[in-house]
C-alpha cells in the first residue's frame, strides 16, 4: 500500500529521479513544449512550476535556488530573461498536460507538457473566445430589463390622457 506516499517515484532511485526530471524540466525550458508519460508529465508539472514561480524574483538568491535544481546555466538564464516575464502576471498554472493518445511499442499512456503562455496558436483562440460578448447571463437581464421598459410606456398615454381631460 502507498499510503501518504505523496510523490511519484516513477520506478527509479531518488538520484535517478532527480537527474530525469531536472533533464526534462531543462528541455521544457529550452523548447516550450515536450512529449513524455502522462505520469512523468505530472510529475514534470509538479518538479517544474515552483520553479517557474520562483523566477518571478530575480535576484542571485533565487537564480541559485533553481541552478540546484536545474544544473544547466543556459537554462537558468532562459527562465529568468524570456519565460519569467510573460509569467509575471500569472498567478500560477504555467503548464498544462494534454493528452495525446498511447505509444505504439508498449501502449504507454502519452502527454504533451508545455508553458502556456508559449502556445501561439492556443493565444490566437483565447483572444476569439473573449470577443464573444453574448452569454445566457446577459440575455436574462436584458429579458428581465424588456419588462421594465414597457411598463412606462404604458403609463405615459394614461398621464396623456389625463392631461387631455
Amino acid at each position: 500500500m502507498r499510503h501518504n506516499k505523496a510523490i511519484n517515484h516513477l520506478g527509479r532511485k531518488s538520484g535517478h529521479r532527480k537527474a530525469l526530471l531536472a533533464n526534462m524540466a531543462t528541455s521544457l525550458i529550452f523548447h516550450k513544449r515536450i512529449q513524455t508519460t502522462v505520469a512523468k508529465a505530472k510529475a514534470l508539472q509538479a518538479y517544474v512550476e515552483p520553479l517557474i514561480t520562483k523566477s518571478k524574483e530575480d535576484t542571485t538568491h533565487s537564480r541559485r535556488i533553481v541552478f540546484s535544481y536545474l544544473k544547466n546555466k543556459e537554462a537558468v538564464t532562459e527562465l529568468f530573461r524570456t519565460i519569467a516575464p510573460k509569467i509575471s502576471e500569472r498567478p500560477g498554472g504555467y503548464t498544462r498536460v494534454l493528452k495525446t493518445g498511447f505509444r505504439l511499442g508498449d501502449g504507454a499512456d502519452m502527454a504533451l507538457i508545455e508553458l502556456v503562455d508559449f502556445n501561439e496558436a492556443a493565444l490566437a483562440s483565447g483572444k476569439k473566445e473573449t470577443k464573444k460578448s453574448s452569454t445566457r447571463r446577459s440575455r436574462a437581464k436584458k429579458a428581465a430589463e424588456a419588462p421594465a421598459a414597457e411598463a412606462p410606456e404604458t403609463e405615459a398615454p394614461a398621464t396623456e390622457e389625463a392631461k387631455a381631460e
